[in-house]
């Protein structure tokens, strides 16, 4: 009886705890439930870091629009401690991604130049700042030398 017993309290309390365990921590939700957001970023440039604009314009920043609807992002801005790119009148469609370039370009529909000549973002660490026109932060994504040159910030 007391095997029994034993037995039948371990199924009780595994039924009890098997959906917590399933479920997960809530840290395993993803961040972003919808609007405008941090993508992928790219802020180790590949090679030599060098005033190439190659070199300048591999490293970069996605920003997406997990909305249903557009966004206009003028007045938007892209920030590190040093360094701010403010977006002019673009419109990012719902669901789409603009890639923002460190370097000099022509901008076309999915991507906008920084029109910088050096590199903004720092290889060992450093935080990209998504800033509303208001002055408010909307999103952040910081990294380390573990990141491995590459960040997804989603």
């Amino acid at each position: 009886m007391r095997i029994r017993s034993a037995a039948t309290a371990v199924l009780a309390a595994t039924a009890l705890t098997a959906p917590l365990l399933a479920a997960g921590p809530a840290s395993a939700a993803p961040r972003h439930q919808g609007g405008l957001h941090l993508g992928f970023i790219q802020y180790d440039s590949p090679g030599r870091d060098t005033t190439a604009n190659a070199s300048v314009n591999g490293e970069w920043v996605n920003i997406h629009n997990n909305s249903r609807n557009p966004i206009q992002l003028k007045g938007y801005k892209l920030k590190d401690a040093n360094y701010t790119y403010t977006f002019g009148s673009y419109k990012i469609g719902a669901g789409k991604t603009v890639k923002v370039r460190t370097g000099r370009g022509t901008d076309a529909a999915g991507v906008r130049y920084w029109g910088r000549g050096w590199h903004v973002w720092n290889n060992t660490s450093d935080k990209a700042r998504l800033i509303k026109p208001n002055g408010s932060q909307l999103d952040s994504c910081s990294w380390t030398t573990r990141d491995r040159g590459t960040k997804n910030c989603h």
